[in-house]
């Protein structure tokens, strides 16, 4: 009986999921062919074992990898399965299973996951999860259960938004020159018109296309920028060279309201690692931009400071201030602080963002302080050359 009673016990250890168990027995008849077929069912038990695990790693792998979230609901009302994404989503913690009282109390959720659970498929909706926008897709599991999809449609709604405001501002800010043009285009065309009035409608109409020639050549570096049809080719710049380039642009603007412009650059950040062309549009902006918003007699300084890892170069101003509300838009597309003062002094509304696209393009940053009354400093981190930059 001592055959038997071995194979008994590799068998009882099969079963009991230790598939390192083998029979040592090798013997001739049907104990020995019992042996071998009792073998050779372990080796594939194993194999299949295997298998199966490494297609369980591989789809847990695949749903962590989701950006949508994905939870299965079992037929006891269980959350038995939910990946990373459906967690941060759902605002779910705890080890599975989770009890589906846990999950928001969402109406369209509710009654998607109820309609599920009955065997029926409900329609694919939208609900809304603390701030999010999400995307819900429910679908009955023929053993019971459900599996149930959300997709975060945040960013795609912003993307929309955003498009609507950038569509209604450019709107907005061609509407106006385009009415002064064509309202004094008119008025030119009578021929009663006195020659000193013609010249002065002439005037302002040239004052007004330059104007929307200006907003056109911005939303055009604009989308160069952002569409990466435009790379930075950095350098070593000097900061005070650079900044003589911008004030020149901006130096009759500045001396009509008797705005001093300094320049003081560190001497241990004399110059600045950056596509120099990008560097005088950059401080042209500021520059300009603190100009438009100081009162006659102020001052504008244009500086550099040695920071870890990097320069950074900035322009301070005496003027008006921001409000702290207002301070994290204005790196935004047409965003003004005060749009009358803005657009009276010339100003597109695109200057701020454009440096912002141009020193993210170097792998830089931006940031502004400023409070109401005490002037506004607006600074721009370039990053320093490694040692693997050409």
């Amino acid at each position: 009986s001592r055959p038997i009673v071995e194979l008994r016990d590799v068998a009882r250890g099969l079963a009991s999921g230790d598939l390192s168990r083998r029979p040592r027995l090798t013997a001739p008849g049907e104990v020995g062919d019992l042996a071998t077929a009792l073998h050779r069912m372990a080796d594939q038990l194993a194999a299949r074992l295997n298998a199966l695990e490494s297609e369980d790693a591989l789809m847990e792998a695949l749903i962590e990898a989701l950006n949508e979230g994905v939870f299965a609901v079992d037929a006891g009302r269980r959350i038995v399965r939910i990946n990373d994404s459906g967690r941060r989503l759902l605002g779910l913690r705890g080890s599975v299973p989770i009890p589906v009282d846990y999950l928001p109390r969402e109406r369209a959720l509710r009654e998607a996951l109820e309609l599920a659970l009955d065997g029926t498929s409900p329609p694919p909706t939208e609900i809304r999860v603390d701030d999010r926008t999400l995307a819900l897709t429910a679908l009955p599991l023929a053993s019971g259960g459900a599996v149930v999809a959300v997709f975060d449609l945040s960013p795609i709604r912003h993307l929309e938004t955003v498009r609507r405001d950038f569509v209604a501002n450019v709107s907005h800010e061609l509407k106006t020159p385009l009415t002064v043009i064509g309202g004094f285009a008119e008025t030119l065309a009578e021929d009663d018109l006195p020659a000193t009035q013609r010249r002065r409608f002439a005037e302002t109409i040239q004052v007004h296309a330059r104007r929307m020639q200006r907003i056109v050549d911005d939303l055009l570096d604009l989308s160069r920028i952002e569409s990466g049809g435009w790379l930075p080719n950095p350098a070593m710049v000097e900061i005070a060279h650079a900044t003589g380039d911008a004030l020149a642009t901006v130096g009759d603007a500045a001396e009509a309201k008797r705005i001093t412009v300094n320049v003081s650059p560190h001497a241990d950040a004399s110059s600045v690692y950056v596509d120099p062309t990008a560097l005088r549009q950059i401080l042209s902006n500021l520059v300009e931009n603190s100009i438009r918003h100081t009162n006659d007699g102020g001052t504008v300084t244009v500086f550099s400071e040695p920071q870890p890892g990097g320069v950074n170069v900035g322009v301070r101003d005496t003027g008006c201030g921001i409000a702290p509300d207002q301070l994290p838009r204005i790196f935004e597309r047409f965003y003004r602080v005060d749009p009358a003062r803005s657009r009276d002094a010339g100003g597109t509304g695109l200057g701020l963002s454009i440096v912002r696209h141009l020193v993210e393009a170097h792998g830089g940053r931006v940031r502004a302080d400023s409070a109401i009354g005490r002037g506004t400093t607006v600074t721009a981190f370039f990053p320093a050359p490694t040692d693997t930059t050409p």
